[in-house]
Protein backbone atom coordinates (compact mmCIF):
# COMPACT_ATOMS: atom_id res chain seq x y z
CA UNK A 1 0.00 0.00 0.00
CA UNK A 2 1.57 3.57 -1.02
CA UNK A 3 1.41 5.94 1.83
CA UNK A 4 0.01 8.97 0.87
CA UNK A 5 1.63 12.38 0.21
CA UNK A 6 1.23 14.60 3.21
CA UNK A 7 2.20 17.87 1.90
CA UNK A 8 1.75 19.65 5.56
CA UNK A 9 4.34 18.38 6.90
CA UNK A 10 7.22 20.79 5.42
CA UNK A 11 4.83 23.89 6.53
CA UNK A 12 4.47 21.98 9.71
CA UNK A 13 8.16 21.64 10.68
CA UNK A 14 9.07 25.21 8.59
CA UNK A 15 5.88 26.64 11.77
CA UNK A 16 7.76 24.19 14.44
CA UNK A 17 11.31 25.72 13.37
CA UNK A 18 9.82 28.92 13.11
CA UNK A 19 8.21 28.76 16.86
CA UNK A 20 11.71 27.25 18.12
CA UNK A 21 13.53 30.33 17.03
CA UNK A 22 11.07 32.74 18.75
CA UNK A 23 11.20 30.69 21.88
CA UNK A 24 14.94 30.47 22.52
CA UNK A 25 17.79 32.27 22.32
CA UNK A 26 19.15 33.09 18.41
CA UNK A 27 22.11 32.45 18.42
CA UNK A 28 23.12 33.85 14.68
CA UNK A 29 26.19 36.42 16.11
CA UNK A 30 28.30 33.76 17.68
CA UNK A 31 27.73 31.53 14.39
CA UNK A 32 28.92 34.59 11.91
CA UNK A 33 30.91 36.31 13.71
CA UNK A 34 34.39 35.13 14.45
CA UNK A 35 35.32 38.26 16.83
CA UNK A 36 31.93 38.54 18.33
CA UNK A 37 32.44 34.65 19.27
CA UNK A 38 35.89 35.36 20.30
CA UNK A 39 35.07 38.43 23.02
CA UNK A 40 31.52 36.45 24.21
CA UNK A 41 34.14 33.32 25.42
CA UNK A 42 36.65 35.45 26.49
CA UNK A 43 34.35 37.47 28.27
CA UNK A 44 32.08 34.70 30.01
CA UNK A 45 35.01 33.00 31.47
CA UNK A 46 36.69 36.12 32.61
CA UNK A 47 33.67 37.44 34.35
CA UNK A 48 33.22 33.98 35.57
CA UNK A 49 36.41 34.28 37.51
CA UNK A 50 35.47 37.73 38.69
CA UNK A 51 32.36 36.42 40.29
CA UNK A 52 34.36 33.74 42.45
CA UNK A 53 35.99 36.53 43.31
CA UNK A 54 32.94 38.01 44.12
CA UNK A 55 32.53 36.16 46.85
CA UNK A 56 36.09 35.68 48.45
CA UNK A 57 36.92 39.58 48.51
CA UNK A 58 33.97 40.63 50.88
CA UNK A 59 34.48 37.24 53.08
CA UNK A 60 38.26 38.23 53.24
CA UNK A 61 37.60 41.92 54.66
CA UNK A 62 35.30 40.64 57.18
CA UNK A 63 37.37 37.76 58.15
CA UNK A 64 40.01 40.01 58.83
CA UNK A 65 38.10 42.84 60.17
CA UNK A 66 34.94 41.62 61.62
CA UNK A 67 33.50 44.57 60.37
CA UNK A 68 29.88 45.00 58.25
CA UNK A 69 30.38 48.63 58.16
CA UNK A 70 34.26 47.94 56.54
CA UNK A 71 32.66 45.40 54.06
CA UNK A 72 30.15 48.04 52.90
CA UNK A 73 33.07 50.82 52.23
CA UNK A 74 34.29 48.22 49.92
CA UNK A 75 31.23 48.98 47.50
CA UNK A 76 30.97 52.40 48.39
CA UNK A 77 34.84 52.81 47.15
CA UNK A 78 34.08 51.07 43.67
CA UNK A 79 31.25 53.10 43.02
CA UNK A 80 32.81 56.76 44.16
CA UNK A 81 36.23 55.70 41.69
CA UNK A 82 33.33 54.56 38.95
CA UNK A 83 31.69 57.80 38.95
CA UNK A 84 35.35 59.54 38.52
CA UNK A 85 36.30 58.04 36.03
CA UNK A 86 33.40 56.95 33.81
CA UNK A 87 33.64 60.05 31.46
CA UNK A 88 37.02 59.71 31.05
CA UNK A 89 36.77 55.85 30.02
CA UNK A 90 33.98 56.86 27.47
CA UNK A 91 36.13 59.49 26.44
CA UNK A 92 39.10 57.48 25.95
CA UNK A 93 36.71 54.70 24.37
CA UNK A 94 36.30 56.87 21.01
CA UNK A 95 39.64 57.96 20.34
CA UNK A 96 41.42 55.29 20.95
CA UNK A 97 41.07 51.14 19.55
CA UNK A 98 38.76 49.64 21.85
CA UNK A 99 39.69 46.15 21.88
CA UNK A 100 43.48 47.60 23.07
CA UNK A 101 41.64 49.23 25.72
CA UNK A 102 39.59 46.00 27.24
CA UNK A 103 42.82 44.05 26.63
CA UNK A 104 45.13 46.82 28.96
CA UNK A 105 42.33 47.31 31.32
CA UNK A 106 41.94 43.27 31.60
CA UNK A 107 45.64 42.89 31.53
CA UNK A 108 45.74 45.29 35.33
CA UNK A 109 42.28 43.52 36.46
CA UNK A 110 44.73 40.40 36.35
CA UNK A 111 47.27 42.23 38.29
CA UNK A 112 44.80 42.88 41.09
CA UNK A 113 43.76 39.32 41.40
CA UNK A 114 47.58 38.41 41.43
CA UNK A 115 47.82 40.92 44.59
CA UNK A 116 44.95 39.00 46.07
CA UNK A 117 46.78 35.90 45.72
CA UNK A 118 49.85 36.91 47.24
CA UNK A 119 48.33 39.13 49.91
CA UNK A 120 46.43 36.03 51.09
CA UNK A 121 49.49 33.62 51.26
CA UNK A 122 50.92 36.44 54.01
CA UNK A 123 50.92 34.90 56.97
CA UNK A 124 48.90 38.78 58.41
CA UNK A 125 47.23 39.91 55.07
CA UNK A 126 47.14 43.49 54.40
CA UNK A 127 43.77 45.32 54.60
CA UNK A 128 45.04 48.58 53.25
CA UNK A 129 45.69 46.66 50.32
CA UNK A 130 42.14 44.98 50.00
CA UNK A 131 40.55 48.44 50.05
CA UNK A 132 43.50 49.61 47.48
CA UNK A 133 42.59 46.67 44.99
CA UNK A 134 38.19 47.79 45.15
CA UNK A 135 39.35 51.25 44.17
CA UNK A 136 41.61 49.88 41.20
CA UNK A 137 38.59 47.94 40.23
CA UNK A 138 35.88 50.53 40.21
CA UNK A 139 38.71 52.86 38.36
CA UNK A 140 40.00 49.74 35.91
CA UNK A 141 36.12 48.98 35.43
CA UNK A 142 35.26 52.59 34.53
CA UNK A 143 37.51 53.00 32.02
CA UNK A 144 37.17 49.21 30.15
CA UNK A 145 33.04 49.10 30.05
CA UNK A 146 32.38 52.27 27.81
CA UNK A 147 35.41 50.63 25.32
CA UNK A 148 33.47 46.92 25.35
CA UNK A 149 30.05 48.62 25.02
CA UNK A 150 30.93 50.61 22.39
CA UNK A 151 32.29 47.86 20.56
CA UNK A 152 29.45 45.52 19.68
CA UNK A 153 27.92 47.27 17.14
CA UNK A 154 31.41 47.24 15.20
CA UNK A 155 31.42 43.27 15.85
CA UNK A 156 27.28 42.44 14.75
CA UNK A 157 24.92 43.72 11.84
CA UNK A 158 22.54 45.98 13.17
CA UNK A 159 19.84 43.61 13.05
CA UNK A 160 21.98 41.55 14.85
CA UNK A 161 21.75 43.91 18.00
CA UNK A 162 19.42 42.40 20.03
CA UNK A 163 20.50 38.73 19.71
CA UNK A 164 24.00 40.42 20.14
CA UNK A 165 22.43 41.81 23.79
CA UNK A 166 20.47 38.84 24.77
CA UNK A 167 23.59 36.52 24.41
CA UNK A 168 25.72 39.05 26.46
CA UNK A 169 22.62 38.76 29.29
CA UNK A 170 22.28 35.08 29.02
CA UNK A 171 26.64 35.28 29.54
CA UNK A 172 26.55 37.89 32.25
CA UNK A 173 23.46 35.63 34.19
CA UNK A 174 25.34 32.64 34.23
CA UNK A 175 28.54 33.85 35.36
CA UNK A 176 26.57 35.49 38.36
CA UNK A 177 24.84 32.32 39.06
CA UNK A 178 28.04 30.06 39.11
CA UNK A 179 30.47 31.98 39.65
CA UNK A 180 29.22 32.61 43.35
CA UNK A 181 28.21 28.84 44.03
CA UNK A 182 31.80 27.42 42.96
CA UNK A 183 33.09 30.79 44.96
CA UNK A 184 31.92 29.23 48.24
CA UNK A 185 32.93 25.82 47.30
CA UNK A 186 36.67 26.67 46.29
CA UNK A 187 36.79 29.03 49.89
CA UNK A 188 35.81 25.85 51.59
CA UNK A 189 37.65 23.50 50.37
CA UNK A 190 40.79 25.10 49.35
CA UNK A 191 41.37 28.97 50.87
CA UNK A 192 41.79 32.16 49.90
CA UNK A 193 44.38 31.86 47.95
CA UNK A 194 43.25 29.05 45.54
CA UNK A 195 40.07 30.38 44.70
CA UNK A 196 42.28 33.99 43.75
CA UNK A 197 44.39 32.48 41.28
CA UNK A 198 41.55 30.28 39.59
CA UNK A 199 40.59 33.98 39.22
CA UNK A 200 44.06 35.16 37.75
CA UNK A 201 43.29 31.58 35.68
CA UNK A 202 39.97 32.90 33.94
CA UNK A 203 42.01 35.98 33.05
CA UNK A 204 44.36 33.97 30.88
CA UNK A 205 41.44 32.92 28.85
CA UNK A 206 40.08 36.16 28.00
CA UNK A 207 43.17 37.90 27.44
CA UNK A 208 44.06 35.20 25.05
CA UNK A 209 40.39 35.90 23.52
CA UNK A 210 41.05 39.32 22.91
CA UNK A 211 44.82 39.04 21.90
CA UNK A 212 42.98 36.99 18.76
CA UNK A 213 40.47 39.41 18.20
CA UNK A 214 41.24 41.74 15.45
CA UNK A 215 41.68 46.06 16.05
CA UNK A 216 38.46 48.14 16.66
CA UNK A 217 39.92 51.47 16.06
CA UNK A 218 38.76 54.91 16.67
CA UNK A 219 36.29 56.48 14.39
CA UNK A 220 38.00 58.92 11.45
CA UNK A 221 36.75 61.75 13.06
CA UNK A 222 38.08 61.31 16.32
CA UNK A 223 40.34 63.74 18.59
CA UNK A 224 42.40 63.32 22.01
CA UNK A 225 40.27 62.90 25.30
CA UNK A 226 39.00 66.24 26.59
CA UNK A 227 36.80 68.15 28.41
CA UNK A 228 35.02 69.62 25.81
CA UNK A 229 34.72 66.21 23.92
CA UNK A 230 33.26 64.61 27.13
CA UNK A 231 30.68 68.02 27.40
CA UNK A 232 30.02 66.71 23.90
CA UNK A 233 28.86 64.03 24.98
CA UNK A 234 26.62 65.07 27.63
CA UNK A 235 24.89 67.30 25.24
CA UNK A 236 24.39 64.44 22.34
CA UNK A 237 22.59 62.63 25.41
CA UNK A 238 20.28 65.44 26.36
CA UNK A 239 19.07 66.02 22.88
CA UNK A 240 17.49 62.57 22.60
CA UNK A 241 14.44 61.67 24.12
CA UNK A 242 15.26 58.55 23.40
CA UNK A 243 18.11 58.20 24.77
CA UNK A 244 16.89 60.39 27.77
CA UNK A 245 14.24 57.85 28.37
CA UNK A 246 16.07 54.60 28.23
CA UNK A 247 18.16 56.37 31.38
CA UNK A 248 15.25 57.73 32.93
CA UNK A 249 13.22 54.72 33.36
CA UNK A 250 15.92 52.46 34.58
CA UNK A 251 17.16 55.08 37.19
CA UNK A 252 13.29 55.43 38.29
CA UNK A 253 13.11 51.40 37.88
CA UNK A 254 16.13 50.72 40.11
CA UNK A 255 15.85 53.42 42.86
CA UNK A 256 12.19 52.98 43.71
CA UNK A 257 12.22 49.16 43.21
CA UNK A 258 15.43 47.88 44.23
CA UNK A 259 14.93 46.11 47.70
CA UNK A 260 18.09 43.80 47.95
CA UNK A 261 19.29 45.67 50.93
CA UNK A 262 16.29 44.68 52.42
CA UNK A 263 16.44 40.71 51.61
CA UNK A 264 18.51 40.00 55.28
CA UNK A 265 15.23 41.53 57.48
CA UNK A 266 12.69 40.01 54.49
CA UNK A 267 13.82 36.73 54.81
CA UNK A 268 13.36 36.02 58.63
CA UNK A 269 9.78 36.13 58.33
CA UNK A 270 10.14 33.52 55.02
CA UNK A 271 12.32 31.01 56.83
CA UNK A 272 15.60 32.51 58.10
CA UNK A 273 18.92 32.40 57.14
CA UNK A 274 18.59 29.34 54.92
CA UNK A 275 16.44 31.26 52.47
CA UNK A 276 18.46 34.19 51.79
CA UNK A 277 20.47 32.84 49.00
CA UNK A 278 17.44 31.78 47.43
CA UNK A 279 16.02 35.55 47.32
CA UNK A 280 19.31 36.76 45.92
CA UNK A 281 19.19 34.30 43.25
CA UNK A 282 16.00 34.24 42.24
CA UNK A 283 16.15 37.31 39.86
CA UNK A 284 19.53 35.85 38.05
CA UNK A 285 17.35 33.06 37.42
CA UNK A 286 14.48 34.81 36.07
CA UNK A 287 17.21 36.76 34.04
CA UNK A 288 18.65 33.69 32.88
CA UNK A 289 15.18 32.20 31.28
CA UNK A 290 14.67 35.30 29.74
CA UNK A 291 17.96 35.23 28.09
CA UNK A 292 17.54 32.03 27.28
CA UNK A 293 13.88 31.98 25.73
CA UNK A 294 14.56 35.57 24.14
CA UNK A 295 14.70 34.87 20.38
CA UNK A 296 10.94 36.53 19.81
CA UNK A 297 13.06 39.75 20.62
CA UNK A 298 14.24 39.98 17.11
CA UNK A 299 10.75 40.64 16.10
CA UNK A 300 10.34 43.62 18.34
CA UNK A 301 10.83 47.26 16.91
CA UNK A 302 8.95 49.36 19.68
CA UNK A 303 11.87 49.16 21.80
CA UNK A 304 11.13 52.58 23.70
CA UNK A 305 7.89 50.70 24.64
CA UNK A 306 9.36 47.67 25.10
CA UNK A 307 11.67 48.76 27.92
CA UNK A 308 8.45 51.21 29.75
CA UNK A 309 6.42 47.79 29.40
CA UNK A 310 9.58 46.23 30.91
CA UNK A 311 10.14 48.21 33.79
CA UNK A 312 6.49 48.40 34.54
CA UNK A 313 6.43 44.80 34.74
CA UNK A 314 9.53 45.34 36.94
CA UNK A 315 7.51 47.88 39.27
CA UNK A 316 4.37 45.38 39.86
CA UNK A 317 6.65 41.91 40.57
CA UNK A 318 8.01 43.81 43.43
CA UNK A 319 5.44 44.77 44.68
CA UNK A 320 3.94 41.00 44.42
CA UNK A 321 7.14 40.25 46.22
CA UNK A 322 6.33 42.82 49.03
CA UNK A 323 2.89 41.01 49.19
CA UNK A 324 4.14 37.33 49.19
CA UNK A 325 2.20 35.40 51.98
CA UNK A 326 5.10 32.69 51.51
CA UNK A 327 8.24 31.85 50.18
CA UNK A 328 7.27 30.15 46.78
CA UNK A 329 5.59 33.57 45.67
CA UNK A 330 8.26 35.48 46.85
CA UNK A 331 10.66 33.46 44.72
CA UNK A 332 8.44 33.42 41.92
CA UNK A 333 7.74 37.37 41.67
CA UNK A 334 11.18 38.06 42.07
CA UNK A 335 12.12 36.06 39.19
CA UNK A 336 9.83 37.77 37.09
CA UNK A 337 11.35 41.22 38.61
CA UNK A 338 14.94 39.35 37.41
CA UNK A 339 13.01 38.57 34.12
CA UNK A 340 11.63 42.44 33.23
CA UNK A 341 15.18 43.42 33.93
CA UNK A 342 16.60 42.01 31.83
CA UNK A 343 13.91 42.52 28.96
CA UNK A 344 14.46 46.55 29.80
CA UNK A 345 18.25 45.94 29.56
CA UNK A 346 17.84 43.93 25.77
CA UNK A 347 15.52 46.66 24.44
CA UNK A 348 17.79 49.93 25.85
CA UNK A 349 21.02 47.88 24.50
CA UNK A 350 19.44 48.16 21.08
CA UNK A 351 18.59 51.82 20.98
CA UNK A 352 21.76 52.61 22.52
CA UNK A 353 23.26 51.15 19.81
CA UNK A 354 20.92 51.71 16.89
CA UNK A 355 20.96 55.28 17.41
CA UNK A 356 24.18 56.89 18.84
CA UNK A 357 27.03 57.77 16.27
CA UNK A 358 30.06 55.36 16.58
CA UNK A 359 32.22 58.82 17.12
CA UNK A 360 30.24 58.96 20.10
CA UNK A 361 29.72 55.71 21.45
CA UNK A 362 32.12 55.80 24.20
CA UNK A 363 31.40 58.71 25.77
CA UNK A 364 27.99 57.68 25.44
CA UNK A 365 28.39 54.26 27.11
CA UNK A 366 30.08 56.29 29.97
CA UNK A 367 27.09 57.79 30.84
CA UNK A 368 25.39 55.09 30.80
CA UNK A 369 27.65 52.78 33.12
CA UNK A 370 26.61 56.15 35.69
CA UNK A 371 23.04 55.49 34.83
CA UNK A 372 22.62 51.80 35.57
CA UNK A 373 24.88 51.80 38.84
CA UNK A 374 24.29 54.82 40.40
CA UNK A 375 20.59 53.65 40.56
CA UNK A 376 21.09 49.85 42.50
CA UNK A 377 23.43 51.96 44.84
CA UNK A 378 20.67 54.47 45.85
CA UNK A 379 18.11 52.42 45.72
CA UNK A 380 19.10 50.06 48.42
CA UNK A 381 20.03 53.32 50.15
CA UNK A 382 16.27 54.22 49.81
CA UNK A 383 14.69 50.90 50.52
CA UNK A 384 16.79 50.68 54.03
CA UNK A 385 15.46 54.26 54.69
CA UNK A 386 11.93 53.69 54.24
CA UNK A 387 11.92 50.37 55.87
CA UNK A 388 13.34 52.37 59.00
CA UNK A 389 10.85 54.76 58.75
CA UNK A 390 7.58 52.88 57.94
CA UNK A 391 8.57 49.07 57.89
CA UNK A 392 9.87 46.46 55.09
CA UNK A 393 6.54 45.95 53.63
CA UNK A 394 5.80 49.19 53.12
CA UNK A 395 9.59 50.15 51.51
CA UNK A 396 8.79 47.07 49.16
CA UNK A 397 5.57 47.90 48.31
CA UNK A 398 5.46 51.58 48.15
CA UNK A 399 8.70 51.50 45.89
CA UNK A 400 7.42 49.29 43.40
CA UNK A 401 4.25 51.66 43.14
CA UNK A 402 6.16 54.72 43.02
CA UNK A 403 8.54 52.76 40.06
CA UNK A 404 4.83 51.96 37.98
CA UNK A 405 4.04 55.72 38.38
CA UNK A 406 7.52 56.68 37.52
CA UNK A 407 7.49 54.12 34.05
CA UNK A 408 3.87 56.04 33.13
CA UNK A 409 5.18 59.78 33.82
CA UNK A 410 8.10 59.13 31.99
CA UNK A 411 5.88 57.39 29.00
CA UNK A 412 3.75 60.38 28.34
CA UNK A 413 6.46 63.05 29.35
CA UNK A 414 8.84 61.58 26.48
CA UNK A 415 6.55 60.53 23.48
CA UNK A 416 9.50 60.16 21.28
CA UNK A 417 10.67 57.95 23.35
CA UNK A 418 7.69 56.10 23.66
CA UNK A 419 7.27 55.58 19.68
CA UNK A 420 10.58 55.07 19.29
CA UNK A 421 10.53 51.84 16.54
CA UNK A 422 13.35 50.63 14.85
CA UNK A 423 11.61 49.98 11.74
CA UNK A 424 8.79 52.40 11.11
CA UNK A 425 8.48 51.85 7.72
CA UNK A 426 6.24 48.59 7.08
CA UNK A 427 7.63 47.85 4.57
CA UNK A 428 10.71 47.43 6.21
CA UNK A 429 8.57 44.73 9.01
CA UNK A 430 8.14 42.70 6.05
CA UNK A 431 11.90 42.47 4.77
CA UNK A 432 12.68 42.06 8.43
CA UNK A 433 10.65 39.14 8.79
CA UNK A 434 11.62 37.30 5.76
CA UNK A 435 15.11 37.69 6.67
CA UNK A 436 14.38 35.82 9.66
Amino acid sequence: MIPENNESEPLTAAVRRRWWHLATVDTTPLRRHRDFRLLFIGRFVSFFGSMVSSVAFPFQVYQETHSVLLVGALGVLEFGAILGFAFLGGALADASDRRAMVLWTEAALMACSVVLAANALLPSPQIWLLFAVATAWGVLDAIQRPSLDAMLPRLVDKDELAAAAALGSLRGTLGMILGPALGGVLLAAFGLPVTYLIDVATFVVGLACLWLMRAVPPPLDAERPSLRRVVEGLRYAASRQELIGTYAVDIVAMFFGMPMALFPAIAQGLGGASVLGLLYAAPAAGSFVFSATSGWTNRVTRHGMGVIVAATVWGLAIVGFGLAPGLPLALFFLALAGAADMMSGVFRSVIWNQTIPDSLRGRLAGIEMISYTSGPALGNFEAGIVASLFSVRVSVVSGGVLCVIGCLVAAIALPAFRAYDAAPDPAARVVKREKQ
